[in-house]
């Protein structure tokens, strides 16, 4: 929401700056412009990633125009879905879990929210057939420490694709633009009003190239970036949570424990929890 609203704000003092100052609209449409800068950039996407990275990238640019999923209500329902979970392990111990882990959805363990997270849910459903076998905590904790690492830097390689696009727009515009003055040079000929149109034609590569890198491309990796730390910050919520659980710590502590691993913005208070707990919410 943020983004779209970015881009408002970019494009209306852009533009009406640019209208303030005399400029007419109607010269920085340039369709053979836009054709080169975007054509090129797109070209080097295609051509510097695999198809997983392209999908990836794409999947992360158009999830940036909605809201971040990692709010406190899904804090709170991961919280909540721990504090079932262990107090299933201490009634009727760890091998009870075992049909949870086969079919999580099917089970009133998981909130919905958490449900429809597939990779955490791929994240926990894991490491519990993991505890089910009796690995040693230490051992666990190492497993996850990777397994975290693996999928942040998984997780970064969509946002260098997009990043490099950003870079390389201002080079691509410079692109545009020198093609318009080669243009020019060969019509010096022409009466200087049309040579004027051409310049200005030229210049605009220049000016999209810059304004699409910093102003679009740019700001969507930055919040990509955003929501990968924000993903990872569940991760390490729900490690904590898997470790107290094979440490058999209280249901209570379990989720204080995770309580604390959860940035303030998005943190359930204590207060919060507690009445969630209460309500069995």
């Amino acid at each position: 929401m943020f983004v779209i609203i970015g881009y408002v704000v970019i494009l209306a003092c852009v533009l009406g700056g640019f209208l303030m100052a005399g400029g007419h609209l109607g010269v920085l449409w340039q369709p053979v412009e836009v054709l080169i800068i975007v054509g090129a950039a797109l070209g080097s996407f295609f051509a510097s990633n695999t198809m997983s990275t392209i999908k990836a990238a794409v999947a992360g640019g158009m999830g940036t125009l909605k809201g971040s999923r990692f709010t406190k209500e899904y804090y709170l329902e991961l919280l909540m879905s721990f504090n079932a979970l262990s107090q299933k392990a201490r009634k009727e111990g760890l091998l009870s879990l075992e049909k949870v882990v086969d079919d999580p959805e099917g089970s009133s363990i998981f909130g919905e929210k958490i449900v429809h997270d597939h990779h955490l849910m791929e994240f926990i459903c894991d490491k519990l057939r993991l505890i089910l076998t009796g690995v040693d905590v230490n051992q666990l904790e190492d497993i996850m420490d990777a397994e975290i690492e693996v999928h942040h830097a998984d997780g970064h390689a969509p946002i260098k694709a997009v990043q490099r696009i950003a870079d390389g727009m201002p080079a691509f515009g410079i692109v545009a633009a020198v093609m318009g003055v080669v243009h020019t040079m060969e019509s010096v000929g022409i009466p200087p009003a049309e040579l004027g149109k051409l310049i200005a034609a030229a210049l605009v590569g220049t000016f999209l190239g810059i304004l699409v890198s910093y102003g679009f491309v740019a700001p969507v990796a930055a919040v990509m970036e955003d929501r990968l730390e924000e993903e990872a910050g569940s991760y390490r919520c729900a490690q904590k949570g898997l470790l107290n659980c094979a440490k058999g710590t209280s249901p209570a502590m379990t989720v204080e424990f995770m309580r604390t691993t959860i940035p303030h913005h998005t943190r359930p208070t204590f207060t919060e929890l507690e009445e969630a707990l209460k309500g069995g919410k």
